[in-house]
C-alpha cells in the first residue's frame, strides 16, 4: 500500500479562500469596533488571515466591508 504525502483536498481550498486589498473589519453591528484595516484574507474555514500572520476568529468578526458594492 502507497501512502501519499499529498492533503486528501490538494489545492482545492484555495478555490474557498478570498482576499481583499481595501477591507475593514467589525467585532460589531455598531461598526464602533474596528478589528483591521487593509488586506485580508478569508479562509475556507471562516477565520481572517491578516498580513501581519496573525489570525481572527470567525466568532470575532461580526462583519467585513470590502469596498465592493
Amino acid at each position: 500500500m502507497v501512502i501519499s504525502s499529498e492533503p486528501v483536498w490538494g489545492n482545492a481550498m484555495d478555490d474557498f479562500v478570498q482576499e481583499y486589498q481595501n477591507a475593514i473589519v467589525y467585532a460589531d453591528k455598531e461598526q464602533e469596533t474596528v478589528l483591521h484595516e487593509g488586506e485580508v484574507r478569508i479562509l475556507a474555514n471562516g477565520w481572517v488571515k491578516l498580513p501581519t500572520e496573525r489570525l481572527l476568529s470567525p466568532d470575532a468578526v461580526h462583519h467585513i466591508d470590502t469596498g465592493t458594492v
